[in-house]
């Protein structure tokens, strides 16, 4: 990469964060401000809140979650390899089973823990 192509990539950056702030402040001055109490008063879908709040939600909820976004973050990583599998050979293929193999022993460890039960 030449110097040009970062030239490229830093005036991106400046014209974004600009460009953002500019249309932050703009909203700010901008926007009206007659507030009242009902505008402040917190409400769902239009609908004002009649009973308090759920409780929190269990640990095993975040932990499904989690496990949710490790797997989502997978298939983002084995895209490329599809892409460029004919170039990557035998030894990208190696690679990605690899990764693949420690991704289900994770699982299998997830699983005989009980992670995935919702009971």
């Amino acid at each position: 990469m030449s110097l040009i192509d970062y030239a490229v990539i830093g005036l991106l950056i400046i014209t974004s964060t600009v460009m953002g702030t500019v249309l932050i402040l703009l909203g700010h001055f901008v926007r009206p401000r007659k507030p009242n109490p009902a505008k402040l008063q917190p409400y769902e879908s239009g609908v004002p809140d009649v009973s308090p709040p759920r409780g929190r939600f269990t640990p095993r909820f975040y932990l499904v979650a989690l496990l949710f976004v490790v797997f989502d973050v997978e298939a983002i990583f084995l895209y490329p390899w599809a892409v460029a599998f004919d170039a990557l050979a035998l030894y990208g293929y190696v690679q990605a089973a690899l990764f693949v193999g420690i991704l289900l022993l994770g699982l299998l460890y997830e699983w005989r823990k009980g992670a995935l039960e919702w009971v």
